[in-house]
């Protein structure tokens, strides 16, 4: 069978395979199917901070990724972090890096937009240790263990530095070897299966989300049937943060900044901490899923990082980026950015956690600026009043946060599917029909997107089918039209309807009597029918279409049967060819 073909269920052999075996021959294959690499950041007394470390040895980091990471691994002072804090930061690769094509096309095809693989950013997962230590000058141990990873497993890969980093602070450089090439021995990530990742003595037994899951699925169970020692950990997601913790003070503003991600808003999240920064602003790009955010978003930034000037220029409108920062010198360079959270620590009001209030962005002018939602914006939807009452109640009666986080997720997943279901019924009805692709044509065009006709169809298929939340979808629509957010999703449905009809084609041609076809025709125009089905099987391999089994190696037997009638010259210049 050609390792290409498939149906429409997920093919986890070919995925294992083109994981496995694309890079078989290069050293630390599989662990790159994880992580880029792991670094150790330190404080040098002469040269700041530094990278001390970086595993495998052979990574090429280029000097503007190696200061980014020094500078991102480590809170700013303001932050008064002691002990151990985790974070998480995003940064943009340098040009002319090269990843593994066809294990991420693979990998991206089968998994959901939300979780595919990064092209040009990384992720850097931190571990930060800050402890008192007379031997120190500064009379202060301080390191950064950081995984750098395309991938953006942020429970994963936080639950694995809990086991990993405590040790490395205590045994250092042989016990991250011993950690890397553990994880060189893990099977890589293949959408849709159930794998099991032993590290220091620890099984991590997770799932990896697949395309194919029902949206708002259950998690993860434990696999019966295998008796694994130690038993194995189970992380019920790879990926999903605790949203109501990351949300608790703005529970009654969660519509606002829904519309403001989904609409790619410039934003900035001004936190007390990395880790609030990081988990907030990766909750607000996780609140509009399963829809892709496609804008930029850093879940902490510092005035160090190469792209400070490019985001707070005041030459032009801010840029489509959402922003975590915590260095209160943000709030003079930010002043000219339309939406401003501010956030502090959290304080209880009675049981419940105390909410901020949204206020005009003039009353942004001081460094101890209070908590609070600075902006103009009005929202198009009302708010969610049930739910803000159920969310309250249930910390009044001491409901876990898992639990709350739960209703969140549906809440949110709910109201972009209402959204979004709209869009996708319109974008289906573009789709040619199938009795129009015939063998002996090109494949038909999809029709062009129109605003005006789509809007035409809200009052009988619009999201009051689906939600009950009163307002302006119409505005929130044509707004919507305008964002990344669009660009992005509409770009991605148009290539899969348009491998889609290839396929369709692929396979009515395959059917068609080709044989039949070339007895009455000349050798030129048998040539030509080679050539373009040669075309077409070298694109339908590149992209991985999804075709019926059999369909590309039917055509394959009967591309070389035709050569085979032709006359011996031609043969060898079709052969060679």
């Amino acid at each position: 069978m050609n390792p290409f073909d498939g149906s429409g269920s997920p093919r986890h052999d070919e995925a294992e395979e083109a994981a496995d075996g694309a890079d078989s021959r290069c050293p630390w294959a599989r662990f790159s199917s994880w992580l880029e690499c792991v670094c150790v950041v330190t404080f040098d007394l002469e040269l700041g901070q530094a990278i001390e470390l970086v595993y495998p040895q052979d990574v090429k980091l280029t000097e503007k990724e190696k200061t980014s990471i020094c500078y991102l691994s480590f809170p700013d002072s303001y932050s008064g972090c002691l002990g151990d804090t985790q974070f998480s930061f995003r940064l943009r690769q340098s040009v002319g890096r090269r990843a593994s094509k066809l294990r991420d096309d693979v990998y991206n095809r089968d998994a959901p937009v939300t979780l595919q693989r990064e092209t040009a950013h990384f992720f850097g997962y931190v571990y930060f240790r800050q402890v008192k230590d007379v031997s120190v000058k500064r009379g202060y141990f301080q390191k950064s263990l950081v995984l750098v990873s395309r991938l953006p497993y942020t429970h994963l890969f936080h639950s694995l530095l809990q086991i990993i980093a405590p040790e490395f602070f205590e045994k250092l450089e042989p016990c991250l070897e011993a950690v890397c090439n553990e994880i060189d021995q893990w099977p890589s990530p293949v959408p849709g299966l159930t794998l099991n990742l032993p590290v220091m003595g620890v099984v991590l037994q997770v799932r990896i989300p697949s395309k194919a899951d029902k949206p708002g699925g259950s998690p993860v169970r434990h696999t019966a049937g295998e008796n694994l020692l130690p038993a194995p950990t189970v992380l019920p997601t790879i990926h999903e943060l605790d949203l109501f913790r990351c949300f608790q003070s703005v529970l009654i503003h969660l519509q606002m900044l829904w519309e403001l991600t989904l609409l790619g808003e410039p934003v900035v999240v001004m936190a007390p901490s990395p880790t609030v920064s990081s988990e907030t602003v990766l909750a607000l790009i996780s609140s509009i899923s399963p829809l892709k955010f496609c804008c930029d978003f850093r879940p902490y930034f510092t005035i160090h990082d190469s792209e400070f000037r490019e985001y707070t220029t005041r030459t032009q409108a801010p840029p489509n980026v959402v922003l975590g920062v915590t260095n209160p010198f943000f709030i003079k360079t930010f002043q000219n950015w339309p939406h401003i959270v501010r956030l502090g620590e959290i304080r209880m009001a009675g049981d419940l956690p105390k909410q901020v209030k949204v206020k005009k962005l003039s009353k942004l002018k001081t460094l101890d600026t209070k908590p609070g939602i600075y902006t103009a914006y009005k929202t198009f939807l009302h708010k969610d009043k049930i739910l803000i009452k159920r969310l309250l109640k249930g910390i009044q009666r001491k409901r876990p946060s898992e639990v709350q986080s739960a209703i969140l997720r549906r809440h949110l997943l709910e109201l972009t599917q209402s959204f979004i279901i709209p869009l996708e019924r319109y974008m289906a009805s573009l789709m040619p029909l199938q009795r129009s692709v015939t063998p002996w044509k090109t494949p038909p065009q999809i029709r062009p997107f129109s605003q005006d006709e789509f809007m035409s169809t809200l009052d009988h298929t619009g999201p009051q089918l689906t939600s009950m939340l009163k307002g302006d979808w119409m505005g929130l629509y044509r707004k919507f039209f305008r964002s990344p957010n669009f660009d992005g999703w509409y770009r991605q449905r148009h290539k899969e309807m348009t491998q889609k009809l290839e396929s369709l084609h692929l396979e009515v041609v395959c059917e068609a009597d080709l044989l039949g076809w070339t007895k009455d025709k000349s050798e030129v125009e048998i040539v030509d029918l080679i050539l373009k089905l040669r075309e077409k099987l070298i694109k339908a391999r590149r992209q991985q279409l999804q075709v019926k089994d059999g369909v590309l190696d039917k055509l394959d037997a009967f591309i070389n049967s035709i050569i085979g009638s032709l006359p011996e010259d031609l043969q060898t210049v079709l052969n060679t060819h």
